[in-house]
């Protein structure tokens, strides 16, 4: 055993010092540590011994194997310094030269317009409430005072998973989920930014858009309070000079309904073709919390009133910014984002 590991010994050691690269050494280290490799090889003998003898020849194996592993590592370290001067001599760096300037990003337009909404908000008292994207047709609906044979439904031709489960048309089922959490508490005063799904692609829609919802539910609110609270929002947003007007409208969660009109941001209400000649342009809906709606929330419409408003980002986004496609927004073309 002692003159075979000494064969071993002084041929890997040759072997070692004349490798010229780190793959011949990857090869050689295989050739002495792999399953077949001498040293392997020569650790399964010591099984084939007297008793007595393998205590030594152990011992002359593991000393082996430490010298030739050290012996390894010795040549490897070599070799990659060697590699790495070398590939310094072939590679001229010039420390002076100016670094690579990676571009920075820019905020999506769309994420500006919601973080400026919540802003707006949350100046006036109100908190950020947030919800499932894939709702029940209960949340989504029929807590809204939409039963299953409401004809208001077709306007919001959702996607159905299943029967029951449905990617939300709006962001309102947060409302109904904000007041059961909070009842009976006064008063609930959100707003629920988020994604909502419908069956529309066009210019002007898109099957999947952004919403930010609000709702004030308190003692003795009026449309009095609806009116100055967008009013506010509206300044904010569109600049102090902005009017608004309230036109009757029909939403089945709301009771009275109004949408809102903001003047013209770019004729200043004397009419252009964007307006159409009216001096308006059409901005959100909004009314006073159905009857029904409150009492879905767990609350006694006899003793609590309420407003709700829903406004569509990528509106808001288009009249703030000059955009004339909605789907510019959706196309991830770096030229358009980047002039925000």
């Amino acid at each position: 055993m002692r003159e075979r590991l000494e064969n071993i010994r002084t041929e890997a050691l040759a072997r070692i010092a004349a490798a010229e690269s780190e793959d011949e050494l990857r090869e050689i280290r295989t050739g002495l540590f792999g399953k077949k490799g001498a040293i392997t090889q020569a650790t399964k003998m010591l099984g084939r011994l007297p008793a007595a003898d393998r205590p030594q020849a152990g011992g002359l194996v593991n000393e082996t194997r430490a010298l030739l592993e050290r012996a390894w590592e010795d040549k490897n370290s070599a070799l990659g310094a060697e590699a790495l001067a070398a590939r310094l001599r072939r590679e001229t760096i010039d420390v002076t030269l100016p670094g690579t300037v990676l571009p920075a990003g820019r905020q999506h337009p769309l994420n500006m317009v919601i973080a400026d909404i919540e802003d707006i908000f949350l100046g006036l008292g109100f908190s950020i409430a947030e919800g499932p994207e894939i709702e029940t047709d209960y949340y989504n609906f029929e807590a809204l005072n939409l039963p299953p044979d409401h004809p208001a439904r077709d306007m919001q031709d959702s996607f159905y998973i299943t029967e029951e489960l449905l990617l939300r048309s709006q962001t309102s089922p947060v409302q109904i989920r904000a007041m059961e959490k909070m009842c009976p508490r006064l008063p609930v005063k959100i707003i629920a930014p988020g994604k909502v799904y419908r069956n529309d692609d066009d210019a002007t829609h898109s099957p999947m858009f952004h919403q930010v919802e609000g709702l004030l539910v308190d003692k003795g609110v009026r449309m009095a309070d609806l009116k100055g609270v967008l009013l506010c929002f509206i300044r904010e947003m569109f600049g102090p000079e902005r009017e608004i007007r309230m036109r009757p409208s029909f939403f089945p969660f709301t009771e009275p309904s109004a949408e809102i009109d903001v003047s013209c941001m770019f004729c200043g209400g004397d009419g252009c073709r964007l307006c159409k000649g009216t001096g308006w342009i059409e901005i959100l809906g909004s009314g006073m919390v159905h009857p029904r709606v409150l009492t879905m929330g767990g609350y006694d419409a006899n003793t609590v009133t309420g407003f709700a408003f829903g406004v569509g980002v990528e509106r808001v986004a288009m009249l703030k910014y000059g955009i004339d496609d909605m789907r510019l927004l959706f196309d991830n073309d770096i030229r358009f984002l980047r002039q925000f």
